[in-house]
């Protein structure tokens, strides 16, 4: 009975490393949703940042 039990729990170990398909793209999934609540939550802080970097290009482009 016991033998039967660890080859039961060997096979069930082997077909679960065999089908970590599905695990790639749960984990690509969570990124995004980090990454997008992350946005959410700074959302201000990064607009100013972006409206910053535009105007520093605008104004050293008209340098030249």
């Amino acid at each position: 009975m016991k033998k039967q039990n660890k080859d039961r729990k060997r096979k069930g170990f082997r077909q679960c490393l065999r089908e970590n398909d599905g695990m790639g793209t749960v984990e690509v999934i969570l990124i995004i949703v980090v990454l997008v609540g992350l946005v959410v939550l700074f959302q201000d802080q990064i607009t100013d940042i972006v409206e910053n970097l535009f105007q520093k290009i605008t104004s050293q482009t008209n340098r030249l």
